[in-house]
Parts: C-alpha cells; sequence; structure tokens
C-alpha cells in the first residue's frame, strides 16, 4: 500500500522530473518554449532530447512544453535558476537586464548578415557570452536564431524613422528595446509576447516588431498588416539550463547534454530558414504590404543606445570583437 509520505515523495521526484524505470534511473528534463509545437526552437529541442535518449539508451529524456505552457519568458526564468525547469529556450532580451554580456549581440545592427552572426556565436566570442550565464545559476548551451526583426504596425508603411513618429509599438520587456524604439520617436510599450494579437486587435498599441515566422504564426500579420524590412536586431536566442539541474548530472552526462545541445543547432538553422521561407510567403499571401527601407537614417539614430548601453570597457571590447569578426 502507498503511504501519505510515498505519494509525497513520488510526487516530488515527478515534479523535480526524476521517474524510476525497473533498468535504472531515468532522468526527465523538463523544457520550455513560447512557441507553438511545430516552431523550429522547439523541434530542434526534441531532436536533442532524440539524440540523448539515443546516446544514454533511454537514461536521459526530455519533455518539451510548447506554447508557454509553462509561463511566459520572464517568469520562467526564475523558475529556472531555482531548477523547476530544467531547458528553457529563451530570447536574449529578457537577459538583458540580468546579464550585462547579453547585451551586445542585443544591440541594433551590431551584425551585418546571418553569416556574420552565426560565425560571431558559434564561436569564441559566443562562447564567452555562454560562460557568463554561470554567475546566474544557468548553464548556457547553445545560440539559435531569432531571424531578423523588422517593425509592422496597422497605421502606415515605414520607410524612415520619423515615420514611426508617435506610434505605440510592443517591445519586449527588455531596457534596451525600450530605448531602441524610443530613439526612433514611437512610444516603446513593453508587454507579454501573447498579449500582442488583442493588443493590435483592439488598438492598445499600433504595432510591434518581430521575424517573419513569429509575424505569421502569431496570425499579427491579419491586425497589423504593414510590415517594414528594417532588420535592426538579427540577435539570436539561447538554449539555457538550469545548474541546479545540471549538477545532478555525472560529468559524462554533463558533456553528452552539452554536445547534444550544440548538435541540435543545425537542426534549427535547417528547420529556420526553410520556416522563415514558408512564413514569409504566407504573410505576402495573406496581403500584408511589405516594404523595404534605407536602413542608414536607422542605424544612425542608434547612437544614444550603444551610448547608453556599452559603457563599460568588457563591453566596448565585446562590441569591437564583433564589428572585427568576419
Amino acid at each position: 500500500m502507498t503511504t501519505r509520505r510515498q505519494f509525497s515523495l513520488m510526487a516530488s521526484a515527478l515534479a523535480a522530473g526524476l521517474l524510476a524505470s525497473p533498468a535504472s534511473a531515468q532522468t526527465v528534463l523538463r523544457s520550455t518554449d513560447i512557441h507553438p509545437t511545430d516552431y523550429p526552437t522547439v523541434e530542434a529541442v526534441r531532436h536533442m532530447g532524440r539524440i540523448l535518449e539515443q546516446r544514454t539508451n533511454g537514461r536521459i529524456k526530455i519533455n518539451v512544453f510548447h506554447s508557454a505552457q509553462l509561463g511566459q519568458e520572464k517568469d520562467t526564468i526564475e523558475q529556472t535558476r531555482f531548477g523547476v525547469i530544467d531547458i528553457n529556450r529563451i530570447n536574449m532580451a529578457p537577459f538583458n537586464n540580468l546579464i550585462p554580456a547579453t547585451n551586445v549581440p542585443s544591440l541594433p545592427f551590431i551584425f551585418r548578415s546571418v553569416e556574420h552572426m552565426r560565425n560571431v556565436m558559434d564561436g569564441p566570442i559566443g562562447d564567452d557570452i555562454l560562460k557568463e550565464f554561470e554567475k546566474h545559476d544557468l548553464v548556457g548551451l547553445a545560440f539559435y536564431d531569432s531571424g531578423s526583426r523588422s517593425f509592422y504596425n496597422s497605421k502606415r508603411p515605414i520607410t524612415k524613422p520619423d515615420d514611426m513618429k508617435g506610434m505605440k509599438i510592443r517591445v519586449q520587456q527588455s531596457d534596451m528595446f525600450v530605448a531602441l524604439v524610443s530613439a526612433l520617436g514611437a512610444n516603446a510599450t513593453p508587454m507579454a509576447f501573447g498579449e500582442v494579437y488583442s493588443a493590435l486587435q483592439t488598438g492598445v498599441i499600433d504595432g510591434a516588431e518581430n521575424n517573419w515566422p513569429s509575424y505569421e504564426s502569431t496570425k499579427h500579420f491579419e491586425v497589423s498588416k504593414f510590415y517594414s524590412l528594417t532588420e535592426h536586431s538579427l540577435s539570436p536566442e539561447v538554449l539555457v539550463m538550469s545548474k541546479k539541474s545540471f549538477d545532478k548530472l555525472s560529468k559524462e552526462d554533463q558533456g553528452l547534454v552539452r554536445i547534444a545541445a550544440r548538435e541540435s543547432v543545425g537542426k534549427m538553422r535547417e528547420l529556420w530558414d526553410a520556416r522563415e521561407k514558408a512564413s514569409e510567403a504566407k504573410v505576402r499571401a495573406g496581403g500584408a504590404q511589405i516594404n523595404t527601407v534605407e536602413k542608414q537614417p536607422f542605424i544612425d539614430a542608434m547612437k544614444p543606445v550603444y551610448d547608453r548601453f556599452v559603457t563599460d570597457p568588457a563591453l566596448k571590447a565585446l562590441v569591437a570583437r564583433i564589428q572585427a569578426a568576419k
């Protein structure tokens, strides 16, 4: 008969993601993502889970909770630091106020192209940034793509910064993104991702900014028809693990987790590139109005952002390293 104490212990084990099997102890890691089930980042973590299952003969498994089932990004950061969530795919912006180094790849126009961003984040610069997460009870595993972010709104095409004056633009809950939008003359409105559609639909905000797949998958293009290709941000996303959960693993298993995470990056990018093209085609077919912009005036407007967020010598050196990278 199962006693009340035994039931409590089993419940605690389940909450921690640790299940017992007759053959061996199985570690089930809980992973979270705000995106829908078929989104490239969600599929990439599933791919990571398959790698781990195969290489550990089923000893390590990842359960992926998509569509913000465990909360919005800002909320899940704390849960991951405390070990309630084991693995978290999250945008760089919510970390900006916590981990100064994450401000640098989040800077507007810091990357010249997707290829430049990938080369930088896959190399020593990216490794140095990942190490900074350990100071905050997190283990940085890898960087995923987040595409190029551009502005969209329900009012008019944006071709120059002046077109944004007075617009209410949703931004991520990050001081840098608030500063970015404010530098362009718009009114920045920090808001959780899941609230944006209704806010656009009801006129609480005039617009937002995001990549092609997010603009399409959320159906924001249905209520915000003008998409202007500012491509102001190529900031990557980061895959992190709770240090508490990581430290419970053997050294060998820690190494397997790190390798599987790195190997999932290729899968993510393969899916991302295909998804980006498909999303763009769907948005265009759906009647959204797409326009290009002359980027230099937008770049020039970013000087106050750099002046505010790149004051520390270490961050200035990091900016220089990225700008010098091929």
